[in-house]
């Protein structure tokens, strides 16, 4: 396995101004090899309406199977920071922050569910997965209830 170094992990860091500028960093797997649910939860996921600049708010879900590599969860708390200010539709958020931790884990398996706050009073709700996943892989309800006031 390549040697890490982490960029954020103990040490002071300001944050990032755009999902593009963010780093996310990852860390081997001690239990590479077992197979198991890893699961982050954001429940104060903030990005900005790219027509308007209004905030928009979600709850975010990301459940991933590691293969070799986690995902180290200081960077992913800057990177899932760094949105704040840039601007995207609930989509596209949600598709770039699974697509992204793909990219650096390389996961075995990977869903992310974005459970948005109204806009313009309806609510959207936007999952995905990189496919079936893994037999024997356990996966407990995202948690989040259907839209009724969250």
């Amino acid at each position: 396995m390549e040697e890490i170094s982490l960029t954020q992990l103990g040490r002071d860091v300001r944050g990032f101004a755009s999902p593009v500028e963010a780093v996310l960093e990852r860390v081997a797997n001690p239990q590479a090899g077992k197979l198991f649910l890893a699961r982050f939860t954001a429940p104060e996921f903030t990005s900005l309406c790219p027509v308007t600049g209004q905030p928009d708010f979600a709850q975010l879900v990301i459940d991933y199977a590691p293969g070799d590599w986690l995902i180290e969860s200081k960077s992913l708390k800057l990177y899932l920071a760094s949105f704040r200010n840039h601007g995207a539709f609930h989509e596209d958020c949600t598709l770039m922050i699974g697509a992204r931790i793909v990219e650096v884990a390389q996961p075995t398996w990977l869903r992310i569910g974005g459970y948005w706050y109204p806009r313009g009073g309806i609510p959207i709700d936007v999952f995905w997965q990189t496919g079936p996943a893994p037999e024997g892989l356990w996966l407990p309800d995202q948690g989040v209830a259907p839209y009724r006031g969250r």
